[in-house]
């Protein structure tokens, strides 16, 4: 299926999040994610299911100063 990854078009096989994560290459990695515009908690991504055309967005946490 296709959905939108950060804003770039990005086709998937993953069912869920957490499977997304994982074959987009974040998997073990601290994210934080949304789905269309909705926070995702980690604890909840196993059972978030993605849809055709989803917008996923992913970022990691950043230090600075």
């Amino acid at each position: 299926m296709k959905i939108v990854l950060n804003g770039d078009s990005q086709s998937v096989r993953a069912a869920t999040v957490l499977d997304a994560l994982d074959e987009l290459g974040f998997g073990g990695a601290t994210v934080a994610t949304a789905l269309n515009g909705a926070f995702v908690p980690a604890g909840a991504r196993a059972a978030t299911m993605l849809a055709e055309g989803d917008h996923l967005e992913v970022v990691a946490p950043m230090q600075g100063g």
